[in-house]
């Protein structure tokens, strides 16, 4: 019985070795703060948490690296990462780059003061106005912010926290922001107690492209694991809940 237990643990051993060697530590470029889909502080996040765990289903180990949202894919390209969070709007496929399929999605919509009754339906409806939003967006959105970014009109931050701000203290006339991210802010202005809160509208502009939010890897097989394990964390209903868990702090 003994010398049977020894070889089917042999046995299990080299069929699970490859594994085991396989399993790599993903160094991914992340941006700084963007809750609920990143917490820097914790490496915690809806994006975070997906990605980590979509990895770890063949073993391979997250390890975040954060840099200002417009780095993220110098980053890559500079080899200072083995993966990027997404290309914000830059080509990463001519630099070795592989895309998964996306984590999340971001819902972005312009934002601005209901007091203002500012009605944006056409590109031409900013012309005049003052655009905060993330970096990158202008070439992610181009046919929209071109002539904002020429008229030195468009100001690109990554501190999503300050773009509310902005807003509310009347420095800029639009926000472009994911609707989730503003709403996260504006939750913790309250609760903060840091200024007064305004309602605001959101003007729909353009529908979210999956492609716009793909991972890139530079190893073409972590990309393949990382897409099943992907596709797994959706059939188990793990996608939802870590989504549930942040949508309700």
């Amino acid at each position: 019985m003994k010398i049977s237990a020894l070889k089917y643990s042999v046995v299990l051993l080299s069929t699970l070795l490859p594994c085991i060697t396989d399993a790599k530590e993903v160094l991914m470029a992340f941006s700084q703060d963007i809750p609920p889909y990143i917490f820097q502080k914790h490496s915690k996040g809806i994006e975070i948490d997906i990605i980590a765990a979509a990895l770890a289903y063949k073993g391979h180990t997250l390890k975040p690296l954060y840099f200002p949202l417009g780095r993220v894919p110098i980053a890559f390209t500079n080899k200072l990462v083995s993966a990027a969070m997404g290309d914000m709007g830059v080509d990463l496929e001519s630099q070795g780059g592989f895309y998964g399929d996306p984590a999340v999605i971001y819902d972005n919509v312009f934002i601005t003061l209901k007091s203002r009754a500012i009605s944006i339906e056409k590109p031409n409806d900013l012309d005049l106005l003052n655009v905060v939003s993330f970096q990158g967006a202008d070439k992610r959105y181009p046919k929209w912010l071109k002539k904002v970014q020429e008229e030195d009109r468009f100001y690109g931050i990554s501190d999503q926290l300050t773009q509310v701000k902005l807003l509310h203290y009347g420095r800029y006339d639009v926000v472009l922001s994911d609707r989730y991210i503003f709403r996260f802010f504006v939750k913790q202005m309250n609760l903060m107690n840091v200024l007064e809160v305004h309602e605001v509208d959101e003007h729909k502009f353009t529908s979210p492209n999956p492609d716009d939010y793909r991972p890139v890897f530079r190893d073409k097989k972590i990309r393949d694991d990382f897409n099943l394990g992907l596709s797994k964390l959706k059939e188990s209903g793990e996608f939802d809940k870590i989504y549930d868990n942040y949508m309700n702090l």
